[in-house]
C-alpha cells in the first residue's frame, strides 16, 4: 500500500475497529526514519498500544456475540439449571471486563439473583451465568486471570506482579491482583475437590515415588485484647509448617521420568489434612496399577505414622511399595554420633562417619546400631543413645543396598527442592506475616506452576462450580 493507492476496506464491524486497523496500516505503509533508541521504543509502545485496543475491540464483540448466540443462550440454560438454588432473571445489565491485552471493554449480559434475595440484612451475591459460559470471573478473562495469578505465584510479592502487570499497558490496583489472584485459587481449589482431574498418563506400570515434607512460615494470629490506637487487631507472628508432598515417576535407571509431571500441593494445616489431599491425589491416579511404588522421607513421625493406613485405604500390595528414610538424613545422624566424641580428632570423626556410611548404603543398618552402641559412653553417652534409637526406629526403612539393586532413589532431594522453591522462596522472609487462607492460596498457585501443570490449575479455576457459588 503507498500514498498513491486509495484504501479500501469493506467495513463490516464498528467504526472503532476500522479506525485502529487502518491507523496500524498506515504505519506500515509510511514508514518512520529512526535514529535514536528512545524513538524505536516509542514507535512499539504506541504500536502495542494501538494492537491491544483493537484487540479488545475484537475480544467485546466476540463476547457478545457468544453469549447472545443460541448456543451461549443453551449453556446459560445449563448452569442456571446446575445451580442449586432458585434463581430469578433480573434482565441484561451492563459490565465492563478487563482483557488480556489491558483494554476494558463492555458488554451485556443477563443477571440472575437467588430468589427471596437476602439472608437476614445482607443480600445474597448474584451471578452472571453468561459470563461464567465462557470461564469470566472476577470481571476479567480467564487469559488475564491466569496471568495476574501466575505472576503472583511466581513472583516475590503481589507488587512486583502489578508492576510487571503495569509495563505491559495492564494498570491495577495491588487490591484488584490480590482479589483476583486468591480466588482463582479458590475456584481452583473447589473444582478439585468435586471434579475427577485430568493428569495426563496415568502410573500404570511404571515406578511412582511419593514424598513429604514440612517447610516454615509465619502467620498472622490474632491476637486476645485491645486494639491498637489505629482501631486495627493485634496480631502475633506464629512460627507455622506448611505441609508439603510430590508424586513423581522415575525411570528404569532411577532418574526422574519427564514424560509424566510432577504432582506437588501444600496446605498450612495438620498432617491429617495433607494426608487426606495426598489420599485424593492417588486415589485418581489409580496407584494401585503401578509397577512399583516408594515412599520416602525424612525421619518426621507425622509422616511414617500415618502411611500405613494410607497404603491400606488405597489397597495396595506389600510387595509393591517400599518405604525408606532418606538416605542423607541418616548420614547426617552419623555425623551427630561422632560429633558426642569429644575425645576423637576431627580426622577420626571423618573416619569414623565415612565406614559407617559406606556400611549403611549397602544396608548393614545392624551393624551401625552396634558400632554406635560401643560408643554409648561417657558424660555424652545419653544424647549417643539418641541417635542410636533414630537407627533402631527406622531399621526397617534402611534398605539402601536392595533400592539401590532395583535402581529406585534412595534420596528426597525432590520435596527438599520443592520446599525451598515453593515455600521458602515465596513465603519466608524479613517481616512477611501471611493470614492462613492467603498463604494456602499462593501455595497452591506456586505448587502448580512449579510442577509445570499450569495449564492444569487453569482449567480448575476457570470451570464453573456451583458450590463455589453457594
Amino acid at each position: 500500500m503507498n500514498n498513491a493507492e486509495p484504501i479500501t476496506l469493506q467495513i463490516t464491524c464498528r467504526a472503532e475497529i476500522a479506525e485502529k486497523v487502518v491507523a496500524i496500516l498506515e504505519q506500515e505503509s509510511n514508514p518512520q526514519i529512526i535514529t535514536t533508541p528512545e524513538e524505536l521504543e516509542k514507535l512499539e509502545t504506541d504500536l502495542r498500544k494501538d494492537a491491544n485496543e483493537l484487540c479488545g475491540l475484537v475480544v467485546e464483540k466476540q463476547i457478545q456475540h457468544s453469549i447472545d448466540s443460541e448456543n451461549g443462550r443453551e449453556a446459560q440454560r445449563q448452569i442456571m439449571q446446575a445451580y442449586p438454588y432458585k434463581m430469578v432473571d433480573k434482565g441484561k445489565q451492563e459490565v465492563r471486563l478487563r482483557t488480556c491485552c489491558g483494554y476494558e471493554v463492555g458488554v451485556r449480559v443477563s443477571y440472575f439473583t437467588r430468589k427471596g434475595n437476602r439472608r437476614g440484612k445482607r443480600r445474597y451475591p448474584g451471578l452472571y451465568p453468561g459470563l461464567l459460559v465462557l470461564g469470566i470471573h472476577e470481571r476479567c478473562t480467564p487469559g488475564l486471570a491466569s496471568e495476574i495469578s501466575l505472576l503472583a505465584g511466581m513472583l516475590g510479592s503481589l507488587e512486583e506482579a502489578r508492576q510487571v502487570l503495569a509495563e505491559r499497558g495492564i494498570a491495577l490496583n495491588i487490591k484488584v491482583v490480590r482479589r483476583i489472584a486468591y480466588r482463582f485459587a479458590e475456584r481452583a481449589r473447589t473444582a478439585q475437590r468435586v471434579r475427577e482431574l485430568d493428569f495426563g498418563p496415568g502410573v500404570a506400570g511404571r515406578r511412582v515415588a511419593i514424598s513429604a515434607d514440612g517447610g516454615r512460615t509465619r502467620l498472622r494470629e490474632k491476637k486476645r485484647g485491645k486494639k491498637t490506637a489505629k482501631g486495627r487487631n493485634r496480631f502475633r507472628g506464629a512460627w507455622r509448617e506448611p505441609k508439603l508432598f510430590i508424586i513423581y515417576v522415575v525411570d528404569a535407571e532411577g532418574k526422574l521420568d519427564r514424560s509424566f509431571m510432577p504432582i506437588i500441593d501444600a496446605l498450612i494445616r495438620g498432617p491429617d489434612a495433607i494426608f487426606k489431599l495426598l489420599h485424593a491425589y492417588l486415589s485418581q491416579l489409580k496407584l494401585s496399577e503401578a509397577d512399583r511404588i516408594l515412599f520416602i522421607a525424612d525421619g518426621a513421625e507425622w509422616i511414617w505414622n500415618r502411611i500405613p493406613a494410607l497404603i491400606k485405604k488405597l489397597g495396595l500390595e506389600p510387595d509393591q511399595v517400599h518405604q525408606l528414610i532418606d538416605f542423607y538424613h541418616a548420614v547426617e545422624h552419623l555425623g551427630k554420633a561422632a560429633s558426642l566424641r569429644k575425645v576423637w580428632s576431627s580426622k577420626q570423626r571423618k573416619s569414623w562417619v565415612r565406614k559407617h556410611r559406606k556400611l549403611l548404603l549397602q544396608g548393614d543398618v545392624d551393624q551401625v546400631i552396634c558400632a554406635i552402641n560401643a560408643i554409648c559412653r561417657g558424660r555424652r553417652r545419653k544424647a549417643i543413645q539418641t541417635q542410636r534409637e533414630y537407627f533402631v526406629k527406622n531399621s526397617a526403612r534402611m534398605a539402601y543396598g536392595r533400592l539401590r539393586a532395583i535402581k529406585m532413589p534412595i534420596g528426597s532431594g525432590c520435596v527438599e527442592s520443592a520446599i525451598r522453591r515453593v515455600v521458602n522462596l515465596r513465603l519466608k522472609g524479613p517481616c512477611i506475616f501471611w493470614c492462613k487462607k492467603n498463604a494456602e492460596a499462593i501455595l497452591l498457585l506456586r505448587c502448580y506452576w512449579k510442577a509445570g501443570r499450569w495449564n492444569m490449575l487453569k482449567n480448575m479455576a476457570n470451570s464453573f462450580v456451583p458450590e463455589a457459588y453457594a
